[in-house]
């Protein structure tokens, strides 16, 4: 029959006129699951196939934590320098200026004031999208302050992090972060202020080292990869073969280096609770 069979040879169709389907209308997760990108982001960045937690940067955890996605920004137009005037395979100066135009963002983390479950909250949240969520100079001041304000005001702090480590451009001053931050969590620590500590996928290298493990809870979302050095470079090191499942947060939680593993739909509460149970608050 006619329309099963092409009768004449040579039909083209310009360029223009082609129906290409948009990218970003689906996402596959790591199992192979095919999911709409709304209902994606319906579901909080979380398949509802395989319940594999998306990486989402901070404007994503600041709507699901701040009531009505109200907040207010503290040190937002802080950026990084280049004091060494590094170079790799390109400027770290214009590196800077190229990821900052990518992803609109200052630097690799943001944070915010407002109120989470009527309460007020400071929450300090990490951007990998910027050169890796890398720890600079900038992250650990914005962080630094982050915990001033919340000691300033007698506010609980909440350290979300998604970090490859150290950010090299900065040598010695992207590592002096680690001792910075560090001491500024035992000055909220006196203040008998609450400190919640997410690890999200990935938290790694310094951050680790330093204000990612130091919470007065330490929580994950499920799946986080979590540790110091990679695997590879574990394996190497010592020359042993790996557990299954080493540097998953499930593997962490069953060896004592989490408290808890919270489902991202549950992180607004279980946060709130925490931190209510510290300051022997009702629960809300």
């Amino acid at each position: 029959m006619a329309w099963f069979k092409r009768k004449e040879k040579g039909i083209t169709t310009a360029t223009e006129d082609k129906m290409d389907i948009p990218k970003g209308l689906w996402y596959k997760s790591p199992t192979g699951k095919i999911i709409d990108a709304d209902e994606l982001a319906r579901n909080l960045f979380v398949s509802p196939e395989d319940g594999f937690h998306v990486r989402i940067g901070s404007a994503e955890y600041f709507q699901i934590l701040f009531d009505n996605n109200e907040f207010v920004e503290l040190d937002k137009n802080m950026t990084s320098k280049d004091p060494l005037h590094f170079v790799d395979t390109k400027k770290y100066a214009d590196r800077l200026k190229d990821v900052m135009e990518k992803t609109k963002l200052k630097d690799a983390v943001r944070t915010g004031v407002g109120k989470s479950k009527g309460k007020d909250v400071v929450i300090c949240c990490m951007d990998f999208a910027f050169i890796g969520g890398s720890m600079g100079a900038v992250v650990g001041e914005k962080i630094a302050r982050g915990i001033d304000h919340a000691i300033q005001n007698k506010l609980p702090f909440v350290m979300i992090s998604k970090s490859g480590g150290a950010r090299m451009m900065e040598a010695a001053y992207s590592l002096m972060q680690l001792a910075k931050t560090s001491v500024k969590l035992a000055q909220l620590a006196e203040a008998k202020l609450p400190y919640i500590s997410l690890c999200t996928d990935p938290t790694t290298g310094g951050t680790t080292a330093s204000y990612a493990m130091l919470g007065d809870i330490n929580i994950s979302e499920p799946g986080a990869l979590i540790g110091f050095a990679g695997p590879r470079v574990v394996r190497d090191t010592t020359g042993k073969d790996l557990p299954e499942g080493f540097q998953t947060a499930e593997f962490l939680l069953e060896h004592g280096f989490l408290d808890f593993i919270t489902p991202r739909k549950e992180l607004k509460d279980k946060i709130n609770l925490y931190i209510d149970l510290i300051q022997n608050n009702n629960i809300r």
